[in-house]
């Protein structure tokens, strides 16, 4: 959301992404989970755009893996203390590639805000990040239809001192707020009237959890997915999740955290085929059966009838 934009790490996994990055400075190869993570030596695609929809799909099948970017962000995709990548979206992925002929994920680490610039360089094929689907986002990549769509909420100490349930509620009081480098709860909250004055932008969720317990922001908005599973791992902070709620602006329901993997925009091809391995988990139940161990409910699943266009037109 950016939702994750949106998120928390597993602990450790900061200092993990850290070696990684250190790794692909030096040109290195990192093995995770029986695969190879891209690095900066890695070959890049060719950039110019492919007409007639693309031949993503066939290339992947033909070299027989995928290189999926992921942001090392809890419970979307992030690394275990074993140094493997799991979460919902990288445990999905690796189901609907298996389907889709590919066997083989070979994950490559970088910052969330960073995902989308990687993308379009040729450094990965995919982003399998548990990215918001957003209009400015559409410009640039194209979404699979939503995984997920997830509710917001706020990381608050214990009490809600504030009273904060929504982002209205963060307008009208002063409050200061934190944010997530690249996540979408920061165009909630400008939208929502809230001050650039009383916002901070953290570089990940722990600093973000951070910022909360020592006082430096009276919340934190993320998906409450993301807060939940961050607090779950950081039990004995003096800290709470408030209850999930849905963004309005302007009157509507602004759908702030449906989440998707993307591709760069030449690639409709592999987009139709993802979606149709994606609609028949959702539709048989699977979708959440791969999701349910990383916090998700019922209520997350996506309707049959929210699909990327839909989100992308705001």
């Amino acid at each position: 959301m950016d939702v994750t934009d949106q998120r928390s790490q597993h602990a450790g996994g900061l200092s993990r992404r850290r070696l990684l990055r250190g790794a692909a400075g030096a040109g290195m190869a990192v093995t995770l989970f029986g695969t190879t993570a891209a690095t900066t030596g890695c070959s890049r695609i060719d950039l110019e755009d492919e007409p007639d929809g693309g031949t993503l799909l066939k290339r992947l099948r033909d070299r027989g893996s995928v290189r999926v970017g992921f942001a090392n962000e809890a419970p979307y995709s992030f690394l275990d203390k074993d140094a493997e990548l799991t979460g919902e979206a990288a445990e999905l992925a690796k189901v609907i590639f298996k389907r889709l002929g590919v066997p083989k994920i070979d994950p490559v680490p970088a910052d969330f805000g960073a995902l989308i610039a990687g993308l379009r360089s040729g450094l990965f094929d995919i982003i399998g990040a548990g990215m918001s689907i957003l209009p400015s986002r559409c410009e640039a990549v194209l979404f699979t239809d939503p995984e997920f769509n997830a509710s917001e909420a706020f990381l608050v100490p214990k009490g809600n001192p504030k009273g904060l349930r929504t982002m209205a509620d963060v307008a009208s009081s002063g409050a200061s707020l934190g944010v997530l480098l690249g996540a979408v709860e920061l165009d909630i909250a400008t939208k929502s009237g809230v001050s650039e004055s009383r916002i901070t932008r953290f570089a990940d969720q722990p600093s973000a959890f951070d910022g909360v317990a020592g006082n430096r922001v009276d919340a934190v908005a993320l998906t409450a997915i993301s807060l939940r599973w961050g607090l779950q791992q950081r039990s004995h902070l003096n800290l709470e999740v408030t209850e999930p709620y849905r963004p309005v602006i302007d009157g509507q329901e602004f759908i702030a955290a449906a989440g998707g993997f993307a591709v760069r925009p030449d690639q409709s091809n592999f987009v139709e085929a993802f979606n149709r391995e994606l609609h028949v988990l959702r539709d048989s139940g699977q979708l959440l059966e791969i999701q349910r161990p990383f916090g998700f409910t019922e209520k997350d699943v996506p309707a049959p009838d929210l699909t990327a266009e839909k989100v992308c037109q705001g």
